[in-house]
């Protein structure tokens, strides 16, 4: 990884590439030619995390702006078609991995990267994965049971040992900070790997365009196109029919993990939902983009009267919030019984299909808590994530 503010936009706008002839393994020197370097760039109208520009040539830029929270540096990588990667030198110095593509074995580290690749059509290039019980999706548990996706430890600690052996073409894979050990180990055994920063994305349409990013290694460009317009059009649609309500039912959300109540921030992805849902939710202007850390008494002081309570954590009944804190039972959305959960819809190995599918179905979410908050506007709809608490 490098910092690229050294790289100046007549660079990035007319990028020089060399062709070789290759003469088996003489090493005398090569003929070189210029290549037309004229660049279309991707259309990206709500992630703001990744940029990709593509030369006439076919050599695609894939920079990524944010590969997580408050990085200080971008990573860009080249995708090169394997029809004229022989002809093609590029400085290495310039990307953080140079990719043949289309590519034919990955590993994925999320399981929000999953859903993507099933869109795509090319799950069945998947062939590891670290923590495999937490994928949901059917597809690819069958693959998982067939032995075609490998189990590869757990995504703090992957098992290199196991990545070694299956010699993937690249890694997509995603972090904290920039301070990954396994990574770098992999990394230094030539196997890239691509960071992935859609789990920063503020906004549900955001969040869901990133399978814009994971296109291009397939070259998948058009279908990923048609899937985002597609989802664009039911959410808008959506935010649209909920806009023309007057009234704006009030909620609260989150819940107590060691005295400390955490819900999301006013700018944040879950926030954004219920903005787009109109909805008064009681912390919308708040600016963390993140979570909230905040006492019961203060939550209680601003939601006990709140008419639903969304995402309550973890929890799955009433008798399981009751008995992990009696402060719960005080807020009208317990007595009313008005408290909806993704933590009732689960894959059937235990994962919380929300985690996984609700990125990438940001409309899927939307409807929900529209057929929540507004009763009557999608009157034939079946919630698909939140369900009633139990």
């Amino acid at each position: 990884m490098k910092n690229r503010r050294n790289t100046t936009m007549f660079k990035r706008l007319l990028l020089i590439s060399y062709l070789v002839l290759l003469c088996g393994c003489k090493q005398e020197k090569k003929e070189t030619t210029f290549i037309d370097a004229n660049v279309s760039t991707t259309a990206i109208q709500y992630a703001n995390g990744f940029t990709i520009e593509t030369q006439s040539n076919g050599i695609t830029i894939i920079n990524i702006l944010k590969p997580w929270a408050n990085a200080e540096t971008t990573h860009t990588y080249a995708l090169v078609p394997k029809e004229i990667l022989a002809s093609v030198t590029l400085d290495k110095n310039e990307y953080d991995a140079i990719i043949s593509t289309p590519v034919e074995n990955i590993v994925v580290t999320s399981t929000t990267h999953i859903p993507a690749l099933e869109e795509l059509g090319v799950l069945h290039q998947l062939i590891g994965f670290p923590d495999t019980k937490y994928i949901s999706s059917l597809a690819a548990r069958k693959l998982i049971d067939d032995g075609k996706i490998k189990e590869l430890g757990v995504n703090e600690n992957i098992n290199i040992e196991a990545v070694l052996e299956l010699q993937p073409d690249l890694i997509f894979g995603f972090a904290i900070n920039d301070g990954n050990s396994t990574y770098e180990t992999i990394q230094r055994a030539n196997i890239p790997v691509i960071y992935n920063g859609d789990w920063i994305e503020e906004t549900p349409l955001g969040k869901a365009e990133w399978i814009k990013f994971f296109a291009p290694f397939f070259n998948k460009t058009k279908e990923a196109d048609a899937i985002f317009n597609k989802i664009e059009t039911a959410y808008l649609e959506a935010k649209k029919l909920a806009a023309e309500v007057e009234n704006k039912p009030t909620v609260l959300s989150g819940a107590m993990y060691n005295d400390v109540w955490y819900l999301p921030g006013g700018k944040s992805w879950a926030a954004n939902f219920l903005k787009d849902a109109n909805a008064n939710y009681l912390w919308s202007s708040t600016d963390e983009n993140g979570s909230l850390s905040l006492s019961w008494e203060s939550v209680l002081d601003v939601g006990q009267n709140a008419e639903f309570w969304i995402g309550p954590a973890q929890f799955a009944t009433y008798q399981e919030m009751e008995a992990s804190s009696l402060h719960y039972i005080q807020f009208d959305a317990f007595k009313n019984r008005t408290i909806f959960t993704t933590a009732n819809t689960k894959g059937e190995t235990g994962g919380t299909l929300y985690y996984e599918l609700g990125p990438q179905r940001p409309d899927l979410v939307l409807k929900d808590l529209i057929h929540i908050l507004h009763p009557g506007l999608l009157p034939n709809y079946e919630p698909y994530f939140f369900k009633p608490l139990l």
